[in-house]
């Protein structure tokens, strides 16, 4: 085996990924309701928010100094509850519930649920939210970072554009921007329907500092994440996602933006997962007894 070739994986993370992607098509197939395809294509980067970036936990929910998280394309509000319930903000019985009567898990982020941090939903207003959150660090002389998620569809929205141009007139280099870039949204792919590139011009254009990372390198995304900010400058990360990814047969198809699998479907799913995490199992182990090299 190669030295440091393990190193070049996060097996916990690989797992996880695989472990969450069962459950977020469990808790969508039980409600009845939810958008699959983006919800499977932004899973890995909530993931490593949650496991490897935000200074956040249940214990520190409501401490003044943690990191802000805010999921500007809410309707993907699944795989957030997802990661939340994985990471102890409540229990995983809560989320039978979704989309219940009285529930308050319901089909966009709501501040009733712990863990999440502003309502949203309506496409467009997280980043601006997020310049006021960012803007107030920044005045308060705090150390938090804040933190977004939008969809490429959403940047369609001219709402979001005047909180980019914002955001690098008040140097906020405490904001980080996360662009689900799966190049499929509700009516069909997003460069048909409204084309946003060249993106990575367009927000250096805006002051911003970019990066690129493939949103499904659980690695790479960690690395990205962390690398610090340019002084005076806020951060975008370009995370180039499969919507519906882990899934054979609903990868790049723009009707599971909004499908709910039914149950032939969700056992479908489910033994492509099973074989997926076999094989993630089988080649760890492989590599552990140094039967694979790189």
């Amino acid at each position: 085996m190669s030295p440091g070739r393990v190193d070049t994986r996060d097996w916990e993370l690989e797992l996880k990924g695989i472990e969450l992607r069962r459950r977020l098509l469990e808790v969508i197939h039980q409600a009845g309701a939810g958008h699959t395809g983006g919800g499977l294509s932004c899973l890995d980067i909530l993931i490593v928010l949650y496991h490897r970036i935000l200074n956040v936990s249940p214990e520190t929910v409501e401490d003044p100094g943690r990191d802000r998280y805010v999921q500007s394309k809410g309707h993907s509000v699944e795989a957030l509850y997802c990661v939340l319930a994985d990471r102890g903000f409540f229990p995983w019985s809560d989320l039978e519930t979704l989309c219940r009567y009285r529930s308050p898990y319901v089909g966009h982020p709501t501040r009733h649920v712990r863990g999440i941090e502003m309502n949203t939903g309506a496409l467009g207003h997280g980043l601006s939210i997020c310049v006021g959150m960012a803007w107030a660090g920044q005045r308060d002389r705090a150390t938090y970072r804040v933190f977004t998620l939008l969809g490429d569809g959403e940047l369609a929205e001219g709402s979001v554009w005047e909180a980019a141009m914002a955001a690098a007139h008040y140097q906020l280099d405490n904001l980080i921007a996360i662009v689900d870039h799966n190049g499929l949204q509700i009516t069909g792919p997003t460069r048909q329907v409204m084309s946003p590139e060249p993106l990575e011009d367009k927000w250096r254009a805006f002051g911003w500092t970019v990066r690129r990372v493939n949103g499904h390198d659980y690695v790479r995304l960690t690395e990205v994440l962390r690398q610090p900010p340019e002084h005076g400058r806020p951060t975008v990360v370009i995370a180039d996602t499969v919507k519906g990814k882990g899934i054979s047969f609903m990868e790049g198809v723009a009707r599971w933006h909004h499908g709910v699998p039914n149950a032939e479907e969700l056992a479908r799913a489910r033994a492509e997962l099973d074989e997926a995490e076999r094989r993630l199992r089988a080649e760890r182990a492989l590599l552990a007894r140094g039967v694979l090299t790189a």
